[in-house]
């Protein structure tokens, strides 16, 4: 019979290194394997149950660690890691390499006419908003007026953005013209990510120490969450938005294209989507989920309690959200 596994691993933090690239970027790869999508029901229920046994105490009889790591790999994916709620399924992070393949595939297909530039920059929007609302940091909710302003705001950015660059770049090499969606993005995720997290800016978001003890609530702490996901979700589409055009502009310009048109888009789609299987992970992973800093700049009022507590304490963690 096989030991029984040890209590002591700690199942909270990833199985790998987060304090260097690698580690995040190992654990991101499994965080956002599309395949999670296809888990049933009860997978994802018998997972749940695995990782929150485990943490009470309670280890099954035979259970091993590989799995145990697969189960809590599966619970991450599925399952919000401050609330414990099931996440949407499209606004997962193991959705994002399919959702975004179609939809900027989509967007650097059709981005020619008024229309197209409208409704696909609408459809990205609406997908990131669920994204954004999915993957916020801590517990606190969010109103429907809180969603409705973000995503209205979020919209309005992209669209005001990309029409105002079409009509700069009418007269522009045709390779300029296709950047447009990528300038798009880019600034409404600038827009989008705050306005849909600004009840984290007005009452902060949960600050633990080291072991996970919650010392309080930190509107720096989310100012810093913010940016660093903000940086993050353009990093991302940057590679899908970037390369994908000037593979295009050079097949557009070949007999084969010219003579199967109805194959852009597939092969656009291809591309992104090439791109974002690993930009997604790897951009996810350029900041700690766990993030950190100093207590020394924290609020004073918070940095009061947390002295209050421990004068010692030097540093507060956070979970950045996605």
């Amino acid at each position: 019979m096989p030991p029984s596994l040890p209590a002591t691993i700690n199942i909270r933090e990833p199985r790998w290194d987060q304090s260097t690239f690698q580690g995040r970027a190992k654990h991101f790869f499994m965080v956002t394997d599309p395949r999670n999508l296809l888990l049933s029901g009860a997978t994802l229920e018998e997972a749940r149950r695995v990782v929150e046994d485990y943490r009470a105490g309670r280890i099954p009889p035979g259970l091993t660690e590989d799995q145990l790591w697969k189960a809590k790999y599966i619970y991450d994916s599925a399952f919000h890691p401050d609330t414990g709620e099931k996440m949407l399924l499209v606004g997962r992070m193991s959705a994002q390499v399919p959702m975004n393949m179609t939809i900027t595939g989509c967007m650097l297909t059709f981005y020619r006419t008024t229309p197209a530039v409208l409704f696909w920059q609408w459809v990205n929007q609406s997908f990131n908003a669920v994204v954004n609302y999915t993957n916020r940091s801590g517990d606190a909710p969010i109103t429907p007026s809180q969603l409705g302003t973000a995503y209205v705001s979020a919209t309005t950015g992209a669209v005001v953005t990309a029409l105002g660059l079409k009509s700069l770049t009418k007269h522009l090499p045709a390779i300029i013209g296709r950047y447009v969606p990528f300038a798009a993005v880019a600034a409404a995720n600038c827009i989008n990510i705050p306005l849909m997290r600004q009840r984290e800016l007005k009452l902060g978001i949960p600050v633990t120490d080291e072991n996970g003890n919650r010392l309080g609530e930190s509107t720096a702490a989310a100012q810093k969450a913010i940016f660093q996901v903000v940086v993050s979700r353009i990093g991302m589409a940057a590679p899908a938005m970037a390369i994908p055009p000037v593979i295009m502009n050079a097949l557009e310009k070949r007999a084969f294209l010219k003579r199967y048109p109805y194959l852009n888009a597939p092969l656009q789609v291809g591309l992104v989507g090439f791109c974002l299987v690993f930009a997604t992970p790897l951009c996810c992973a350029l900041f700690p989920q766990k993030s950190s800093m100093p207590v020394s700049r924290l609020e004073p009022e918070v940095q009061a309690r947390i002295r209050e507590k421990d004068p010692q304490m030097e540093t507060v963690y956070f979970n950045k959200g996605l």
